[in-house]
């Protein structure tokens, strides 16, 4: 099957980057590797490094279409980063972790999704007021007006906070879609964390075709 083409809205802060994973095995088969877990750790070795100034430039980016990135609404890389400073980011799977050690290095929100579970086609624009999805499996929604999205054909599935119940990963995922949230100003490290990003999925043995 030909690797889904994401089109994207025209945005005057977005700079997104994105890639299709395929597994070498459905995720309860394929365990994280302990350097992979001791990666979620703050002061684990990486690559890239956070900033106040990226952490401005993606509230600024969310912001922009009207979206208020604060409180329980602030961007997903911030979530992290207090999660790992109080010591309460533990491992998911295999796919969401590696996304997890990335963003939370990287200081950029990033969205992942079970491709599987996602109906094509797939865009990224802003979302209408009034729109909304649950984001875990006891039915918390999020109100999603004025946020970039990730859109499939069943509507919104995903974005820079939280992602949609809907298309998240299972012990049954074999292939995902991941997004970058990245932003204009900060291109390079927006291509540096796409490159260390598929670097730790191919140690783990799965393939990536980047599509964005």
């Amino acid at each position: 099957m030909a690797e889904p083409v994401v089109s994207v809205s025209s945005h005057p802060l977005l700079y997104a980057r994105g890639f299709v994973t395929k597994f070498p095995s459905a995720l309860r088969t394929l365990p994280s590797p302990d350097w992979l877990v001791q990666q979620l750790q703050l002061g684990s070795p990486a690559p890239l490094s956070p900033s106040d100034a990226l952490r401005a430039a993606v509230r600024d980016l969310l912001r922009h279409g009207g979206y208020k990135p604060t409180g329980r609404g602030k961007p997903a890389s911030e979530y992290l980063l207090r999660a790992a400073s109080d010591g309460s980011l533990s491992s998911i799977n295999a796919a969401v972790d590696a996304c997890n050690v990335v963003s939370l290095h990287a200081g950029l929100p990033i969205s992942v999704v079970d491709l599987a579970r996602a109906k094509l086609p797939l865009s990224i624009r802003v979302a209408q007021e009034g729109d909304s999805y649950v984001f875990n499996a006891s039915g918390q929604t999020i109100d999603l007006g004025g946020l970039l999205c990730l859109y499939d054909a069943d509507g919104p599935c995903a974005n820079a906070v939280k992602d949609a119940q809907r298309t998240k990963t299972s012990d049954e995922t074999t292939e995902t879609v991941s997004i970058l949230w990245g932003c204009l100003a900060y291109q390079e490290q927006t291509d540096r964390t796409l490159s260390f990003y598929r670097e730790l999925l191919a140690k783990i043995g799965a393939h990536t075709t980047v599509i964005l």
